[in-house]
């Protein structure tokens, strides 16, 4: 036969003459379940509107990788435009060869 352990629930009434201070459980059944998600939420209000310092290092880098990917996009746009005024100007003088 297995062996079954036993549980034995006591209550402190008193250590070295100092009862202790009742430690009340909250239930969860008492609790109101929508409540308690709400609550979480309105905890957050204030944090959404304001960075942690304790991220600026992470803001930085992402700040540099922005600016770093807008010249890129920039840059890349700047040559497609001139690349289209070169051909542009390059058939608009094959054209006018042959007018003249």
């Amino acid at each position: 036969m297995e062996k079954e352990t036993e549980t034995i629930e006591v209550e402190v009434v008193e250590i070295d003459g100092i009862a202790p201070v009742p430690v009340s459980h909250p239930h969860p059944e008492e609790e109101d379940p929508s409540q308690n998600g709400w609550n979480d939420w309105q905890s957050w209000q204030g944090r959404a509107r304001q960075l942690d310092m304790r991220w600026w290092p992470l803001w930085v880098l992402l700040a540099i990788v922005l600016v770093f990917l807008l010249l890129t996009v920039g840059v890349i746009l700047g040559v497609i435009f001139l690349i289209y005024r070169i051909i542009r100007s390059f058939f608009a003088g094959i054209a006018g060869a042959f007018k003249g």
